[in-house]
């Protein structure tokens, strides 16, 4: 993420208001398992940067929602772009059915760790 000029936390701020816009910072914390001061941190950044932009919640005036502005939209996919090489790069020595395997354990050993990272089945990758 270095060269694209993100934080690990930034990285994760900006994938989850891809997947649920609207996600507050304090959510992305949960889910991450970041600090949710680390988080207010990256996500600060990322607002000031114009990737992201915050809104009032419709019913709570204390929570304010996240959205990707098009710039965001843009960085964020560069950097899954970055994360899918990296990962391919990775499991290059594993068979296609060895790479399934590992990446149906690695989703499973996270939802028992942390189980909001994973708050969607399309999120974990199962049907």
């Amino acid at each position: 993420m270095r060269s694209l000029d993100l934080t690990a936390a930034q990285h994760n701020a900006l994938q989850h208001v891809v997947w649920t816009p609207g996600i507050s910072a304090a959510e992305i914390a949960r889910r991450t398992g970041f600090a949710p001061q680390s988080m207010g941190a990256a996500v600060n950044a990322l607002v000031d940067r114009g990737l992201l932009a915050r809104r009032e919640h419709p019913s709570s005036r204390r929570t304010l929602q996240l959205t990707i502005t098009d710039s965001g939209a843009r960085l964020a996919e560069r950097a899954r772009g970055a994360v899918e090489r990296l990962d391919e790069e990775a499991l290059a020595v594993l068979a296609p059915a060895e790479r399934a395997v590992v990446r149906s354990l690695l989703l499973r050993m996270l939802a028992e760790l942390n189980p909001d990272a994973l708050p969607t089945r399309d999120l974990r990758g199962t049907s």
